[in-house]
């Protein structure tokens, strides 16, 4: 599961241990569906709908009720029911009612569910639930079933038909609305049958016959031990049986709420590479085995005599180790970053391979960025950087480049690092060593991995709002192909996704985020990398929750807008890309061409490629509030400044900031040239 981890989710992980330790006793497996009482308790889950986005049933704990229809796409029944759904869904939402519906057919695709939803005007999210898991604890055989869900202990209150006058959701919700027991707890339903095997007594048995040695042992091995070994990032260690069998019930905790192995992107958008998530199958074979006791079966144990251990450097011996000026961390307040520079060692340049981070204090350190700062290089911090010299963030310590690519690292100069730390209650010296690894001689790359971040800085997030979306885009100037994406939000974020927009206007997701979780920062490089034409636009959006609901929330009836803190929140997804006609022997000054669609794309919320007044943010809007201010930067008066507009307010007032010279006084030096190999991540 990643070899990094925060404070906050150590903390999450060791509470589950103890709050889960006792779960496989209590968990009696599937439910079958006439036994069922409505007194059954559900257990949490985490499910994407079929719109891509994600649900969380204990997330909605202040709700006074839960409805969860069954459904399956083209069911005629589900069209008879949907019209009473939504009716009883306009009726309660407003007063807090969470409505959802649950496809458990393991047939259906998500285009289906949505093209079935769309002609039987279904608007209540269809949550796809592909491994059966949910349907299986519910005990479902039919499609058209309601089930009121009562969060006050999470007892199923009601389950049967919507409404047939003798057996009804309606009455259990207004029970619940009343704080009134429901007096008809359950009535049948004629609806399509949904099969689930393993409700049948065979699937049962055969769940008792699965192996750990060779099945389950594996799994870890191959998902969990990255983390969960000597040395590891995780607070325990799976090196044998017994340590699992004693976990299990935390296990199959986070495996169905989809925390653990931590990987966000939805498996249905892309393809990546170093995946680390569970598939389908390895998901339903866990949870089923520890349902089934966890049995330990025949054959020796392969976590016992594995002896994993964490490496010093998981990428082997660097070929320059450079140590990061040390940091005491104070128990508690807020620490400013920190901008410690380190004279750059080099004698003789190099094109950098890959670079690797070692962390001492993860809980105190969440995240590194670096820099490589040239002699005699204007401005401050990060304003003066060229290309990245490796950093860290939690989820991603290690960052290789391609067979064939590289960053340049010239001579001279020196190494400045951003480091953001986090005091965690107690006093830790802080200290962290970077290793790189270069080129040897004769193996010069060809190509140039270039690196930019997609940022929005104005972003505003109203308070109590827990659905709040912002969008920025770059615009591609020439074409491109693109590596890979890093997602980063703070403790409001939730969602995010990265789309390209074609020249022809037609659109392709590339990377979908349910569920961003701020405790895992990962580097998602697709299997197949992404071609970019020229004037393609790649358009990041995020979701934040500043609602009471989020339990990451520090406060939501607070306006969050752009800051360093944790406190505070981001937008900002890292591209590493390279452009197509660039190579080691012929540079090029794309990326000042790509820089300049930065803040176009930051306030053009309806990415039309012009912005109205309306969509101005920050001193634009404050300028644009002035008489006339507006018509006149909108020179071609079509109600929109565009690209080439922008550019003439932009240089008219940098032009109004500068102070005049002195009579006599030289003229400005010019821009430095660019540094190959991009700009650093955050």
């Amino acid at each position: 599961m990643s070899r990094l981890m925060s404070a906050t989710a150590i903390a999450v992980v060791l509470g589950l241990a103890a709050s889960c330790s006792e779960q496989v006793a209590l968990t009696k497996g599937p439910v079958d569906a006439p036994s069922m009482t409505a007194s059954l308790k559900v257990d949490d889950f985490r499910l994407t709908d079929a719109n891509g986005k994600s649900h969380q049933l204990y997330w909605l704990k202040d709700a006074p009720a839960i409805v969860i229809a069954t459904t399956s796409a083209g069911a005629a029944d589900v069209a008879k029911l949907a019209p009473d759904l939504e009716k009883a869904k306009a009726t309660y939402s407003a007063q807090g009612v969470e409505f959802l519906a649950l496809d458990s057919s393991a047939k259906d695709s998500r285009e289906a569910v949505q093209a079935a939803a769309k002609k039987i005007g279904l608007t209540v999210p269809v949550m796809m639930d592909d491994e059966q898991l949910v349907g299986e604890q519910l005990g479902v055989k039919k499609t058209s079933e309601v089930f009121v869900i009562n969060p006050k202990g999470w007892q199923v209150a009601y389950r049967g038909p919507i409404n047939d006058g003798k057996a009804s959701a309606i009455a259990a919700i207004d029970a619940l609305l009343a704080g009134k027991t429901v007096e008809v707890a359950s009535g049948d339903v004629k609806g399509t049958d949904i099969v689930l095997p393993s409700l049948t007594a065979k699937g049962q048995a055969g769940f008792q016959k699965i192996s750990y040695a060779k099945t389950i042992a594996p799994i870890i091995q191959d998902k969990c031990v990255a983390c969960h070994e000597k040395g590891g990032i995780a607070p325990m260690a799976f090196d044998s049986y017994e340590k699992v069998k004693g976990f299990s019930g935390m296990i199959r905790e986070t495996i169905r709420t989809d925390r653990m192995p931590p990987w966000d992107v939805d498996p249905h958008v892309g393809k990546f590479k170093d995946d680390k998530s569970l598939s389908s199958d390895q998901i339903k074979t866990m949870v089923h085995w520890i349902e089934a006791g966890a049995p330990r079966g025949d054959g020796a144990d392969p976590l016992a005599t594995a002896h994993n251990e964490a490496p010093e450097w998981p990428l082997g011996k660097p070929d320059l180790i450079v140590t990061i000026p040390a940091y005491k961390v104070p128990a508690s307040g807020v620490v400013d970053y920190q901008y410690p520079t380190v004279a750059n060692p080099l004698t003789e340049p190099k094109w950098l391979k890959a670079s690797t981070t070692e962390v001492t204090q993860r809980q105190a350190v969440h995240h590194i960025l670096s820099g490589f700062i040239a002699e005699g290089a204007k401005g401050k911090g990060m304003a003066a950087w060229g290309s990245s010299v490796g950093g860290y963030t939690v989820g991603m310590e290690s960052v290789v480049n391609p067979t064939g690519m590289a960053t340049w690292m010239p001579t001279g100069g020196q190494f400045g690092f951003q480091m953001h730390y986090t005091p965690f209650g107690k006093e830790v010296n802080s200290e962290q060593r970077v290793g790189l690894y270069f080129y040897k001689d004769g193996e010069k790359p060809k190509t140039i991995m270039r690196e930019m971040p997609l940022v929005n800085q104005f972003i505003k997030i109203p308070p109590n709002d827990p659905a709040h979306v912002e969008t920025a885009y770059f615009e591609f100037p020439k074409d491109a192909t693109l590596y890979t994406a890093v997602i980063h939000a703070h403790y409001r974020g939730t969602a995010s996704t990265l789309t390209i927009r074609y020249p022809d206007g037609k659109e392709k997701l590339i990377v979908n985020v349910p569920h961003y979780d701020f405790n895992w920062q990962r580097m998602y490089e697709f299997e197949k990398p992404i071609a970019i034409p020229a004037g393609s636009k790649v358009i990041a959006t995020y979701t934040y929750d500043n609602s009471k609901r989020n339990a990451m929330n520090p406060d939501p009836n607070k306006t969050v807008e752009w800051g360093d803190q944790s406190f505070e929140e981001m937008f900002y997804t890292s591209l590493r890309y390279r452009w197509n006609d660039e190579t080691v022997e012929h540079q090029t000054n794309y990326d000042d061409l790509l820089q300049k669609t930065r803040l176009m794309g930051m306030m053009d919320s309806n990415v039309d490629g012009k912005l109205q007044k309306d969509e101005l943010r920050g001193q634009f809007a404050q300028l644009a509030a002035a008489p006339g201010a507006f018509e006149m930067a909108d020179a071609n008066h079509d109600g929109g400044i565009d690209q080439a507009e922008l550019d003439k307010v932009l240089v008219m007032m940098q032009a109004m900031r500068k102070p005049r010279p002195a009579a006599g006084a030289p003229a400005a030096p010019a821009p430095a040239a660019p540094v190959a190999g991009g700009s650093p991540t955050k």
